[in-house]
């Protein structure tokens, strides 16, 4: 059973990242199925810190772009989520190449949604472990 609460497609997320920090970064959502939502990214000039390795705050970007969007498509449209708390352990350097996050819920409730997003190399290592909770907020009446 489907986790999503509203219609989207591949083409309809992307359109979402016009003009913005995800489209910067060039971070493309890639896939869904009915529990998870995951996304590449390019380890290269965008991304990199000084030292020439991805940077930290690059993979905690695609994590909460993830989890953040992940989490209000299984909300009604009277409600929207934001986030309250990231944590991110950096496993592995990564110098070049593309890595592809994935967000699963850990917890989806009423009021906090937890997601953990792990982003892998293309040899399938782990790069970054997050955790990503979110508050479930009630679209106020006009």
């Amino acid at each position: 059973m489907s986790i999503w609460k509203r219609e989207f497609s591949l083409a309809s997320l992307n359109a979402t990242s016009k003009q913005t920090l995800i489209e910067h970064l060039g971070i493309l959502y890639t896939a869904f199925d009915d529990c998870s939502l995951s996304a590449t990214m390019p380890v290269d000039q965008r991304t990199h810190q000084p030292l020439g390795m991805l940077h930290g705050g690059a993979s905690v970007v695609l994590a909460e772009t993830l989890g953040s969007l992940a989490a209000n498509l299984t909300v009604d449209t009277d409600k929207y989520c934001v986030g309250l708390d990231i944590n991110a352990n950096h496993i592995r350097a990564i110098r070049e190449g593309t890595v592809t996050g994935c967000a699963t819920p850990i917890h989806i409730g009423a009021t906090t949604q937890v997601w953990q997003i792990e982003i892998k190399d293309e040899r399938q290592r782990l790069i970054c472990t997050s955790r990503l909770t979110m508050a479930v907020m009630t679209n106020k009446k006009k």
